[in-house]
C-alpha cells in the first residue's frame, strides 16, 4: 500500500470517528494512536479531500414539480434543479456544483467499465471539484473539446484530466486547439490519427457531461480569449444566444453557421442524443442558452436552477415536435 493511500485512509478513520461516531480530537488520537495535532490534520485533510458529506433532506415540493414538467416538456428522462431563494449569483453556481456532482456520481460510481465524455467550462469544472475521491480506474474520461487554448497553453477548464484524477482512470484529450485558425487547419487537426482515436472513442460513450455557454458581451468564450469581441458580434448578428462544445445555436436551439463556427473542432453532439448528454449550466447569464439547448433537443438530462427551470416552462415559442438540425 502507498503512502498517501495509508494516509487516505487513516484520514478516513478519523472522518469517521469524529463526524459519525461523535468522538473527540483526543479521543479519535487516542484510538488512531497518534498525537492530537496528527489528529486535527487528518480530519481536516478529509475535509480537503470532499471524503465529508453533508446533505439535507427535505422534500422539495416546487423544484420535483419543476422538474417532472420540465422533463415532460422537453422529453428529458433526467432533470435535477436546485432552489433558489435570494441567492447571489455565486451561491447559485456553488448549489449547482454540489447537485452536478451528485449527478455525475451516480455514473462514475459504477463498478462496469466505462467510458464518460466530457466538455468543458466553469460550471462542469466546478461540479468535479465538489467530486469525492473515487477508486474507478477502470473508466476512461475522454475530452469533447480542443485540450489547447488560443495561446498554446492548455484548456484550464477542460475536466477530462480532472476528473481522471478523482477516478485513477485513464483521460484522453482532443489533440487540437478549440478553435482553428482557418478552417484549412481545422480540416488537419481533425484528420490526425490521434484524433480520430479520441472521437471513435466519444462515440462509445455510456454518458456525456456537457457544458451550456451563452453567446454575447463578456460571454466565457470571450473572456478566455478563444474568440473575439467582433466574433461575438458577428455571432449575434447571425442569431446564437448559446453554444455547446464551442459550436453556436439560435434560440431555436438550431446550429448558426459562420466562419466561427466553421473553425471549431470539437466532436459532434448528436440530436436526439443516442447516450443520455447531460447539460449542467444555470443562472441568468444562462437562462436564454439553456432553453436554447433545451429546444434543440441536444440534451436527455439537465442540471439547472429554479428560474432557469421556470423560465424555460414559460417560454412560448418552443415546438416540441420539431427535432432540431444536427450538424
Amino acid at each position: 500500500m502507498s503512502r498517501s493511500t495509508e494516509k487516505l485512509d487513516l484520514a478516513t478513520r478519523a472522518a469517521w470517528l469524529y463526524y459519525v461516531a461523535g468522538n473527540t480530537q483526543n479521543e479519535i488520537a487516542e484510538k488512531l494512536q497518534v498525537s492530537r495535532p496528527v489528529a486535527q490534520r487528518l480530519v481536516a485533510f478529509a475535509v480537503e479531500k470532499n471524503l465529508i458529506r453533508v446533505r439535507v433532506d427535505h422534500q422539495l415540493a416546487d423544484c420535483l414539480a419543476l422538474a417532472d414538467q420540465l422533463s415532460k416538456r422537453y422529453g428529458l428522462s433526467f432533470c435535477e434543479i436546485v432552489p433558489v431563494d435570494d441567492d447571489t449569483p455565486e451561491e447559485i453556481d456553488r448549489k449547482l456544483a454540489v447537485a452536478g456532482a451528485q449527478v455525475m456520481e451516480r455514473y462514475l460510481l459504477e463498478e462496469k467499465p466505462m467510458i464518460v465524455a466530457v466538455s468543458s467550462g466553469r460550471t462542469l469544472k466546478a461540479a468535479v471539484d465538489q467530486i469525492a475521491q473515487l477508486d474507478r480506474p477502470q473508466h476512461r474520461l475522454v475530452s469533447m473539446v480542443g485540450a489547447i487554448a488560443q495561446d498554446g497553453s492548455s484548456n484550464r477548464y477542460d475536466v477530462a484530466l480532472h476528473i481522471s484524477e478523482k477516478t485513477g482512470g485513464k483521460h484522453f484529450l482532443l489533440p487540437a486547439p478549440l478553435i482553428a485558425d482557418n478552417e484549412a487547419e481545422r480540416a488537419q487537426w481533425v484528420n490526425h490519427r490521434l484524433y480520430r482515436i479520441v472521437e471513435s472513442l466519444s462515440g462509445s460513450a455510456d454518458v456525456a457531461f456537457v457544458g451550456i455557454g451563452n453567446i454575447g458581451p463578456n460571454c466565457p468564450l470571450h473572456e478566455d480569449g478563444f474568440i473575439t469581441s467582433a466574433e461575438v458580434k458577428d455571432l449575434v448578428q447571425r442569431g446564437a444566444v448559446a453554444e455547446m462544445l464551442g459550436l453556436p445555436i439560435n434560440a431555436s436551439g438550431a446550429r448558426v453557421v459562420s466562419p466561427t463556427g466553421n473553425r471549431v473542432t470539437s466532436l459532434y453532439l448528436d440530436s436526439p442524443p443516442k447516450r443520455p448528454t447531460i447539460g449542467f449550466a444555470g443562472g441568468e447569464r444562462k437562462r436564454d442558452a439553456v432553453i436554447a439547448a433545451l429546444k434543440g433537443g441536444w440534451l436527455s438530462g439537465l442540471v439547472t436552477d429554479e428560474r432557469c427551470a421556470r423560465a424555460a416552462l414559460e417560454d412560448g415559442t418552443q415546438e416540441t415536435d420539431k427535432p432540431a438540425r444536427k450538424r
